[in-house]
């Protein structure tokens, strides 16, 4: 009876933090503002989101974490690595040094974002660090 019960509790939480993220989701997607000026390298904050299984989620009200710009689309639209501050270690991840702090650019998580789902500019990636990026990148993807 107790593991029925443990299971309903988890389905329940499961079940309000994506109702949580589609709230959020919803605002951001009736946001109508211009693209704010984004570059390669730029460190943002991107509301990733609640998403499934071991894909990467965001934290917070926004459902955001910090994500690298690997390469601008178009003018408002941008493929993002979402980065970690647990340690990681395998080809998947580049570890790199943000105001000298320790962060995890997870590699096989990259994704294409619209413009509303960044709220703040962080900083910018060392040009080392984003050297080590794409270098990565493109040995895991080519």
């Amino acid at each position: 009876m107790r593991a029925d019960t443990d299971i309903e509790q988890i389905m329940i939480t499961i079940i309000k933090r994506f109702l949580e993220w589609m709230t959020v989701k919803e605002k951001l997607h009736n946001t109508n503002s211009e693209p704010p000026l984004v570059k390669e390298r730029d460190l943002w904050w991107v509301s990733f989101g609640e998403n499934v299984g071991s894909e990467i989620d965001g934290k917070s009200k926004l459902f955001s974490r910090p994500g690298v710009v690997i390469k601008k689309l178009s003018r408002g639209f941008y493929l993002i690595a979402p980065t970690t501050s647990k340690k990681k270690e395998g080809s998947w991840y580049v570890e790199i040094r943000q105001e000298g702090r320790l962060m995890y650019v997870c590699l096989h998580q990259i994704r294409a974002v619209d413009y509303r789902r960044l709220s703040s500019r962080l900083g910018v990636t060392d040009e080392e660090d984003f050297k080590k990026i794409k270098e990565a990148f493109l040995r895991l993807y080519q």
